[in-house]
């Protein structure tokens, strides 16, 4: 059973029908993960005060009505164990919702988790996935403070370990290794956020060998800070709200979404605005995911 402090994503304005997880398009999956954070803490709260928040959502995203889809929200994954037990639970997880002709929308949470959100759509799936990536980091380091599952690694193991297609956007803060990593592992582009805000580009396209099938992971402090403070690293310099929604739609034209992931939302107390903001843009990745 969904755990009763943890409401339903909007369920404020679910019907039956549309929460009904036989027929859902969306399954949303809280994942409350924090073991590896480096700077500010707070990804633990991050899916229930995403969820909360989701209750204020109206039911037209300004484009159309993702609800309709159907949303289902499923129980959340116990983070109280070794994160290298809830990535095999969550890897499960979303290889489940795959297999059930879902689409997983993981909520976190520290970004580490998003290593077992898009293997087990790998594993659900006979055909090549790529990433795309919103992100203040670059999240290539091999290891971060001993720690390989680190959020300051996770594209590592997907990206250069498993190989998977990698279009990073926003990227403003990274080291010399991950640097080196992204000049030498062919099949990881890039546009980086001095060049995407100061040159306002709103459509980047993919390579053209990019993979039909893609996951979307959105860290939160790919956002700017003056409109996403709420997050343990923020970087100056980001992307706007409207910008990042563009650079994925236009990315997706022509490809189909499998699964995605919200990370890396740290609330700040008595502060909501923030909370909500995380809520509307995942709201409004399932509107462009859905074709409305």
């Amino acid at each position: 059973m969904l755990d009763l402090t943890y409401p339903a994503f909007l369920e404020s304005e679910l019907t039956e029908d549309e929460s009904n997880p036989q027929k859902a398009l969306f399954e949303v999956i809280p994942c409350p993960l924090e073991k590896t954070v480096s700077y500010g803490a707070g990804t633990s709260a991050g899916p229930l005060a995403l969820l909360e928040a989701s209750q204020e959502l109206e039911r037209y995203d300004g484009k159309g009505f993702p609800i309709k889809k159907g949303i289902y929200t499923s129980p959340v994954i116990n983070c109280d164990q070794p994160i290298e037990a809830v990535i095999k639970d969550l890897r499960a997880r979303t290889t489940a919702s795959v297999k059930a002709g879902r689409i997983p929308v993981t909520l976190g949470g520290e970004h580490s988790l998003s290593y077992g959100a898009i293997m087990g759509v790998v594993d659900a799936l006979d055909a090549p996935v790529g990433i795309i990536q919103i992100d203040a980091h670059a999240d290539l380091r091999v290891a971060y403070q001993g720690q390989k599952h680190s959020h300051a690694s996770v594209m590592h193991l997907c990206a250069v370990e498993r190989r998977l297609p990698l279009m990073q956007f926003g990227i403003r803060a990274l080291c010399i290794e991950e640097h080196e990593s992204r000049m030498n592992e062919a099949h990881i582009s890039f546009v980086d956020a001095e060049k995407l805000v100061t040159e306002r580009l709103m459509a980047v396209d993919l390579p053209e060998d990019f993979p039909e099938h893609v996951y979307v992971t959105f860290d939160v402090d790919g956002l700017d800070p003056s409109i996403m403070p709420a997050t343990g690293t923020p970087v100056p310099g980001g992307l706007s709200y409207y910008q990042s929604l563009q650079l994925i739609a236009h990315a997706l034209k022509g490809r189909k979404c499998v699964g995605m992931d919200v990370v890396e939302l740290a609330p700040i107390e008595g502060q909501w605005a923030w909370d909500f903001t995380a809520a509307n843009l995942t709201y409004r990745l399932m509107g462009l995911v859905s074709g409305h």
